[in-house]
């Protein structure tokens, strides 16, 4: 064999190799088997890629770069079972129990309608869902999929981060992001605020008794050869996965992050254009198995989240949804009608 055949051969070979690793570092597809593993943190990650999967596996590298993104939270189908992201979106505000709090918004009380009748244009639903962020609602519909003791599911992902900084039972530790070793089950989260506030800005924030800062939360859902893959919803108007560098020790390494006058995202300043580059302020760290037991059981909950149920009345109601508008306080509620023929489908 000449010495350019030979090393055409060997090129191939390593192509194949680091091609075959690339396909096997996404751990989702054999992760989704384990929903009920007696790990609490190998659950989070299986519901996690399990809805990753069924959004078409959207994702961002490790350079900052969105790819695969083929479904969006307003579209009527497009996911992998054949459903709809809006609804799916609806499902996650619903089944995390967050839905009935979020009641005030316009379109939050046809959510529950939509979600029990397929048939059902839902326009009002698909308005709560584009116009109220819901990544905190698919964090805490995961964590109570996956029974995490001890974690308060809510609408705010700073609540949860405040918790952990401040609360003995959370099941989370607020720690440093930068200096934290990823793990499976840990939270890497970012502000999103034109302020940058950075680790010491947010820890002094919520010391200080801040009420709520806009923030975003993803899960890790694997650690492999270097990389931390993360899971988060609504991200890009998705369940879209995140790619993190790792150095040595496990940290990540090379993150961008934002800083006071960065420049915006142009064509003409493109180096200013990563999806990576946010104020990373925070790791929630996943307390260890033992330490989650004396929170609560950590065995995988042996029931699904309960079917949606039908409104007895709105707030915000929608024409021809044929559900009754609430009585004002001190009054008693109208008698439901039946619902009104309904024209058209999805």
């Amino acid at each position: 064999m000449s010495t350019f055949a030979w090393m055409r051969r060997l090129v191939l070979v390593l192509s194949l190799l680091v091609s075959g690793h690339a396909l096997a570092a996404d751990q989702c597809p054999t992760l989704v088997q384990r929903q009920s593993d007696p790990q609490v943190a190998t659950r989070i990650a299986a519901i996690a890629c399990d809805e990753h999967l069924r959004w078409n596996r959207p994702f961002i590298d490790a350079d900052g770069r969105l790819a695969s993104l083929t479904a969006y939270e307003a579209e009527g189908n497009g996911l992998k079972d054949g459903g709809s992201p809006w609804r799916r979106v609806a499902f996650y505000w619903q089944a995390s129990g967050l839905l009935a709090p979020m009641g005030f918004r316009p379109g939050a009380t046809d959510c529950g309608y939509a979600a029990i009748n397929l048939s059902y244009a839902g326009l009002g639903c698909r308005g709560f869902v584009i116009d109220n962020p819901w990544s905190a609602a698919f964090v805490s519909w995961v964590m109570q999929r996956a029974g995490v003791p001890g974690f308060r599911g809510s609408p705010s992902h700073f609540d949860y981060v405040r918790a952990a900084r401040k609360d003995a039972g959370s099941p989370y530790r607020f720690v440093e992001p930068m200096s934290a070793k990823l793990a499976v089950g840990d939270m890497l989260c970012y502000v999103r605020s034109n302020r940058v506030y950075g680790f010491n800005g947010l820890a002094k924030a919520i010391d200080s008794g801040v009420s709520g800062l806009p923030m975003h939360c993803d899960m890790i859902v694997a650690v492999d050869d270097g990389k931390a893959y993360a899971i988060g919803g609504n991200v890009q108007q998705a369940v879209t996965m995140r790619v993190v560098n790792l150095n040595a020790q496990g940290q990540a390494w090379g993150l961008p992050h934002r800083t006071e006058g960065d420049m915006d995202c142009s064509p003409q300043t493109q180096e200013a254009c990563n999806f990576n580059r946010q104020d990373w302020a925070a790791v929630l760290k996943l307390k260890p198995q033992d330490a989650l037991a004396m929170l609560g059981s950590v065995e995988p909950p042996s029931f699904l989240p309960s079917a949606p149920v039908a409104p007895t009345c709105c707030v915000n109601c929608v024409l021809g949804s044929g559900i009754p508008r609430c009585a004002a306080p001190g009054q008693a509620a109208p008698e439901p009608q039946p619902d009104a023929p309904l024209q058209g489908s999805e």
